[in-house]
């Protein structure tokens, strides 16, 4: 790894955690002719007797009165250790289901509480949870599009690039039909922020990092980074393409303009954004069953 790239590790670590001002935050996409949605809060994706009572949950946003839409899994960011279903997502879920996909925002664990692998254990409980019953309100689980932002976009990344969390809950990557990943984390390096989450022990680290999963017969990817960005996450962004490709794996990537880390996940609520018309081109041509 270049020396300077190393260095800048622990100031990407801290900065992952950055919490969005106010001022980022705007109003549902008003989309021509947009859907009535449907929220249903708080719902356990954990039935254990020792689960998480808030953490192990997750909020559906629906199109009301719609059958058979596709769906977006959604993994929140926030450097494994903060963030959750309810902080400035809810306008994303809106949004989203207005235009006709149904959206699954869910919670996990969070360090120093827990430590990996737990947080893609919840992913992947989340995401079993989500194929098993997201037909009840009327998503279709044939056609549900994995979708994280920073710390969220890794963990989307490794569940379907390390399919032994999925199998656990006997599902196999068949299940998801496209990986979205926003500014997300594919290297894990044990240092800073980042070993508070997954600890020290490099070849834990190496496990937990979606490139050196990347074996082929992945979901296809899109992989989405701002060019104002956090130091690596542009370089690491093109590994994880090129690891892909390599892979013989479908892949497509796009640098959003005018964007930093946390406006590129904000402003996707809005329309003409060229990251949201990157996501629902990436959805549509994933999930169309006419193909």
């Amino acid at each position: 790894m270049n020396p300077l790239r190393l260095l800048l590790l622990p100031l990407l670590a801290g900065l992952l955690a950055v919490p969005a001002r106010a001022d980022d935050a705007k109003g549902p996409a008003k989309d021509d002719k947009p859907f009535a949605v449907e929220v249903v809060n708080d719902i356990a994706y954990n039935d254990a007797k020792d689960a998480d009572p808030d953490k192990q949950k997750l909020d559906l946003y629906l199109p009301k009165g719609q059958k058979d839409f596709p769906v977006i899994f959604f993994v929140h960011g926030g450097t494994w250790k903060s963030g959750d279903r309810k902080q400035r997502y809810p306008e994303l879920g809106k949004s989203l289901a207005a235009s006709g996909l149904g959206t699954v925002i869910i919670s996990y664990r969070l360090s120093p509480k827990v430590q990996h692998p737990a947080h893609i254990q919840d992913v992947a409980k989340a995401f079993a949870w989500t194929c098993a019953n997201i037909g009840k309100y009327g998503g279709d689980a044939d056609r549900i599009v994995c979708c994280g932002h920073s710390a969220g976009g890794h963990l989307v990344s490794l569940l379907a690039t390390d399919e032994s969390y999925l199998k656990t809950e006997k599902r196999s990557f068949a299940d998801i039909k496209g990986v979205i990943s926003i500014s997300g984390v594919y290297t894990i390096v044990p240092i800073g922020a980042i070993a508070s989450a997954f600890g020290t022990d490099p070849e834990v680290c190496k496990k937990a990092s979606p490139i050196y999963n990347v074996k082929g017969k992945h979901p296809p990817f899109l992989i989405l980074y701002a060019d104002n960005d956090l130091p690596t996450l542009g370089w690491m962004a093109d590994n994880m393409v090129q690891a892909l490709k390599d892979a013989k794996c479908e892949v497509s990537t796009q640098k959003i303009a005018d964007r930093t880390h946390i406006t590129i996940l904000t402003k996707v609520i809005e329309p003409g954004d060229p990251a949201r018309q990157a996501v629902f081109d990436f959805v549509k041509k994933h999930t169309d069953k006419k193909q």
